[in-house]
């Protein structure tokens, strides 16, 4: 059976996964593999300059084994009438200055054109497959792939297109869930089932990840047939790690109770604590990526900068009331089967 790709192989079963968005910081890459974890820089909604600098960063300080995570341009378009009458719904939260509908592909091209310029060993993606061309070009240029997956149709779509590795990300997973097609929702079913029946339907390497925040969890998902397990909100209060203040109180906040898996804030289905926003918009969101997200950012940002949880998006996953401040170290030490 094929094996992890060697940066990921060489070092240990605990990977840290990328978070877009101010988590995923070099110094987390560069600390977490000092700790024998490979880590990616999480390229969505850098500009490529920005995700050189950090490259360069990570370099510097003598990492070579990490990774670059990508959003694959796979826009959910939305009708003008629909982003209007959603922006009329949000005005009173998110004010009158609100930006036109925008959609676009995230830099693609030329964070394609950097990752192959830099040598990344390798590169991660999420929100699609890529086209063939794309995938070719990393493939000339030696650089290893991991496929985000959410089902065991992806995954099998995900393999027959080259690709070296599957990510299979479960339905408790912090953040914007990877699934393919627009107005779909990831299945809700146990991770563990979810890679066992990815791994009876592709003979790929498996690194399992959604809501994992236990060392037991863990060990049933490389019993279930996953070759790695990736943690994302069981870091999210690392040190290293750049999660802004507000999301970082609120992570701790018991006032928090529950997370769900909403289009209030981008316009793609992404878990979070559920807050005020959330609970008023959530079921009148529509699915439009990115354009929603473009149309809440400036609210959102505001939200971060003021202290208001209310308003900001809070990823996590199941489980985040495990997450705790620690380093980096010490939270990969707790989770190693």
């Amino acid at each position: 059976m094929p094996q992890l790709p060697d940066p990921i192989a060489a070092l240990g079963p605990v990977l840290v996964a990328p978070m877009a968005g101010g988590p995923s910081t070099p110094a987390l890459v560069v600390a977490a593999a000092r700790a024998g974890a490979f880590a990616q820089l999480a390229g969505g909604y850098l500009t490529a300059d920005a995700l050189r600098a950090q490259i360069d960063e990570v370099r510097a300080a003598g990492v070579e084994a990490f990774g670059v995570n990508l959003f694959v341009p796979n826009p959910h378009p939305i009708a003008v009438a629909d982003y209007a009458a959603y922006a009329d719904r949000i005005r009173a939260e998110a004010g009158d200055d609100l930006p036109p509908l925008r959609e676009d592909d995230d830099a693609w091209g030329a964070k394609l054109a950097l990752v192959i310029e830099a040598r990344v060993p390798v590169v991660s993606w999420t929100f699609g497959l890529p086209d063939a061309a794309s995938l070719a070009a990393l493939a000339d240029a030696g650089i290893a792939v991991l496929q985000t997956v959410t089902s065991v149709a992806e995954a099998r779509a995900a393999e027959a297109a080259g690709v070296d590795a599957l990510v299979v990300q479960g339905w408790g997973a912090g953040g914007h869930s990877g699934v393919w097609a627009q107005g779909a929702l990831p299945e809700e079913r146990p991770l563990a089932e979810l890679v066992a029946a990815v791994r009876a339907a592709s003979s790929l390497p498996i690194v399992a990840a959604g809501g994992v925040v236990r060392r037991e969890q863990v060990r049933a998902l490389l019993a279930a047939g996953a070759d790695a397990v990736a943690v994302g909100t069981a870091v999210l209060r690392a040190r290293e790690a750049g999660t802004g203040a507000t999301h970082r109180a609120a992570l701790a906040d018991p006032a928090f109770e529950r997370t769900a898996l909403t289009r209030a804030f981008t316009g793609r289905p992404a878990r979070a604590l559920v807050n005020a926003f959330l609970e008023r918009h959530d079921a009148h969101a529509p699915a439009g990526y990115p354009a929603i997200h473009h149309l809440t950012r400036p609210m959102r940002a505001a939200a971060a900068a003021a202290g208001e949880a209310s308003r900001l998006h809070l990823w996590a996953g199941e489980g985040w009331r495990e997450a705790r401040e620690a380093p980096i170290a010490e939270i990969l030490a707790d989770l190693a089967p």
